[in-house]
C-alpha cells in the first residue's frame, strides 16, 4: 500500500496521511541500530504524517515574495550610489539570497496550485524609494542600511508567524531560514551604522 492510496481528501495533492498497517501482508518495522525489527499492528500509524499546506503557508509564500522583490530593487541601487565596501556585499548576500528564496516560494506555490503573484505592504514607502534612488556616498549607505533593517524586520515578524501558524516542512524550514540569516544581517548592518 502506498501514501498516495492514503491521501488526505481536504485539498492538495501535497496533503498525505501517515501510512496505515493494514490486515493483509505484514508490515516490517526496522529496528534500531543493533535491534531487530517487528511486525506492525494492524491500524497502526507509521511514520510522521506529511505536513498539511495550510492558510498560513500560502500567505506566508504570498507574502514574502514581494518583501523579497522590493528588497532586490532596493540592493540593485547600491554598485551605482554606494561608496561603501561592506554595504556592496551585503547587497551582494542580499541578492543571492532572496533571489534563491524566491524562486523556491514561486516553485512551491505553484505546485499547491496557487498562482505567484500579488503586492504586499511594501515596509519601504515609495516615499522612501525615491529618496533612496536620489542619495549618494554615505548618504546612500546610511540611508539604504537604515531602511533595509525596518525591512529586514518586517520580514522577521512574517517568519515568526509562519513558524508560529505554518504547517508546510518547506514554507516552515524556508521561514526558519529567513529569521536566521535576517537576523545576522541586521546585527551587520548596525554595525556597519554604529549603532
Amino acid at each position: 500500500m502506498t501514501a498516495s492510496v492514503l491521501s488526505g481528501c481536504a485539498g492538495s495533492a501535497r496533503e498525505e496521511a501517515p501510512l496505515v498497517a493494514g490486515t493483509g501482508a505484514p508490515v516490517v518495522v526496522p529496528g534500531g541500530p543493533g535491534e531487530p525489527g517487528r511486525t506492525a499492528t494492524p491500524g497502526e500509524r507509521l511514520g510522521e504524517p506529511e505536513a498539511r499546506v495550510g492558510a498560513a503557508d500560502v500567505r506566508f509564500a504570498e507574502g514574502m515574495i514581494p518583501h523579497h522583490r522590493q528588497a532586490l530593487e532596493m540592493a540593485a541601487l547600491v554598485p551605482d550610489r554606494s561608496s561603501s565596501e561592506p554595504v556592496r556585499m551585503l547587497a551582494e548576500r542580499i541578492t543571492a539570497a532572496q533571489r534563491a528564496e524566491i524562486a523556491a516560494m514561486t516553485s512551491w506555490l505553484e505546485s499547491v496550485g496557487r498562482a505567484p503573484g500579488g503586492h504586499a505592504d511594501h515596509t519601504v514607502s515609495q516615499e522612501q524609494m525615491n529618496r533612496l534612488r536620489t542619495a549618494r556616498g554615505a548618504a546612500f549607505d546610511g540611508l539604504f542600511l537604515t531602511l533595509m533593517i525596518a525591512h529586514h524586520e518586517a520580514a522577521l515578524t512574517m517568519a515568526r508567524a509562519e513558524l508560529r501558524d505554518g504547517t508546510d516542512r518547506a514554507m516552515r524550514a524556508t521561514a526558519a531560514d529567513v529569521l536566521s540569516g535576517q537576523q545576522v544581517e541586521i546585527s551587520r548592518m548596525r554595525e556597519v551604522l554604529g549603532r
